[in-house]
């Protein structure tokens, strides 16, 4: 594996263990609870960020996925276990195209409607920046849960 894309791979999977470690402690109130209108909640910003990170995997590696957005943000009874299932599937995935990306897939430059032409490394990396984003959001997420009144 390029030492570039085993370093993306190994970041991606400390945000996937940093997902286990909040949902494996949340009940199904806690994942599926939303702090407000069009907030989300635990269960849709882990499946969300899930679903976001396998499409720019498809993507950098030019192949092409069957991601439904919408329905990311519908989640609305997810169980720790489904959730965890969830994790573990994108870790497989994640070994399996992760680690297939080359340095060509990572030097060649991909177009998304509405955006910036951008090589595949970019891509990569500003998904993971998302990913790191919703982790913020995850726990701010729980700690409103806990703070409620």
């Amino acid at each position: 594996m390029d030492s570039t894309v085993a370093v993306v791979v190994d970041l991606y999977k400390s945000v996937h263990q940093q997902l286990r470690g909040i949902v494996e402690n949340l009940d199904s109130n806690e994942l599926n609870w939303s702090p407000g209108p069009e907030m989300n909640s635990v269960s849709v910003l882990v499946t969300h960020t899930l679903g976001s990170e396998l499409d720019t995997l498809l993507f950098v590696r030019d192949l092409t996925g069957s991601r439904d957005r919408d329905s990311e943000f519908r989640v609305e009874s997810a169980s720790a276990d489904k959730l965890l299932a969830a994790i573990d599937r994108a870790d497989s995935v994640l070994d399996e195209h992760g680690g297939g990306i080359t340095r060509d897939e990572l030097e060649a430059t991909r177009t998304r409607p509405g955006r910036d032409p951008q090589v595949g490394l970019n891509w990569l990396i500003n998904n993971y920046g998302h990913a790191r984003e919703h982790l913020g959001h995850l726990n701010l997420t729980r700690q409103l849960y806990q703070q409620r009144s």
